[in-house]
């Protein structure tokens, strides 16, 4: 379950056909993932976490329209959890989700007063948010039955975590498309890992969701998530199609290259490495990327 501190302006209501147009590439990429880390399988149930963001309003639309047009047949049930925040609409998401037809349901835990209760002044809510969230879904996965739990994180959401694992964490880490949950009994997955965020908030403004915002993560000035965001947003700006390439990287690793003593066998090197010099190669980097780099230097 996402939460987008800056939800889409409203604009004047699209017509069907505008909002299909752009649909269509967050459900290609979608599908993609799905197929890539074989996310939704026959006979799936996959629980849809709707937070009332943006991002977790496309990934239902998404999902809906693969459900109709994929091979395989598997069920959907969204969940919202209502985590007590003062003023949360409880009406917004059981209106909108019945119209749809969905199946669904919005179950109440008062993480809100905890989270503020435990969280020192100054300091951000999202790890103790987070993590008592992740344990209420999975809760309620499990009663619900569900063998799948889609989050509405994107592209931009994985690159970002990586950053800041990088910059903060001193960890080369990111967010993966699929998971197994903490508890060991869930699989979570992500299927808008490959979709840009600027895809989804054309397509949210288009569609004129009902974004409920929220008032933890969403209220938090200069978090350094926003810092890192603003960073690769530059770059997209200056470089377009380098935030695929980065995407990309996370799917071509070399462990020889790292330095990560448990992922490759250092100590045990002989003189013929399997990757030798190769990893180097210019021919290994997208050629505009490699160009740009040059000109860089």
């Amino acid at each position: 379950m996402t939460h987008d501190p800056t939800p889409p302006a409203p604009t004047a209501a699209s017509s069907p056909a505008e909002r299909t147009r752009l649909l269509a590439p967050i459900v290609r990429l979608a599908g993609q993932a799905v197929s890539d880390y074989r996310m939704i399988e026959e006979g799936d149930r996959v629980m849809v976490c709707l937070s009332g963001g943006k991002d977790s309003y496309t990934l239902l639309d998404t999902l809906l329209h693969l459900q109709r047009r994929a091979p395989v047949r598997f069920g959907l049930v969204a969940l919202n959890l209502d985590q007590g925040q003062p003023g949360f609409p409880k009406d917004v998401l059981p209106r909108y989700l019945a119209a749809l037809g969905v199946e669904h349901e919005l179950v109440y835990q008062d993480t809100y007063r905890v989270v503020k209760a435990k969280t020192p002044a100054g300091k951000t809510t999202c790890a103790l948010c987070s993590r008592l969230r992740r344990g209420a879904l999975y809760a309620h996965a499990r009663r619900l039955g569900a063998t799948k739990i889609a989050l509405g994180h994107h592209r931009d959401d994985i690159l970002e975590t990586l950053f800041m694992n990088l910059f903060f964490g001193a960890r080369l880490k990111a967010m993966p498309p699929k998971l197994g949950s903490d508890d060991g009994s869930n699989v979570v997955i992500r299927p808008l890992a490959y979709v840009p965020e600027a895809d989804i908030v054309r397509y949210a403004r288009a569609a004129r969701f009902p974004i409920i915002p929220c008032d933890l993560c969403g209220s938090q000035a200069n978090l350094q998530r926003e810092v890192v965001g603003r960073m690769l947003a530059e770059w997209e700006r200056e470089h377009p199609g380098r935030l695929n390439n980065i995407l990309r990287s996370l799917t071509r690793v070399t462990p020889s290259h790292l330095l990560d003593r448990d992922l490759y066998d250092f100590a045990g090197l002989g003189t013929a490495p399997a990757e030798g010099d190769r990893a180097f190669d210019p021919e290994d980097l997208p050629a505009r990327e490699f160009l740009a780099g040059l000109e860089e230097l």
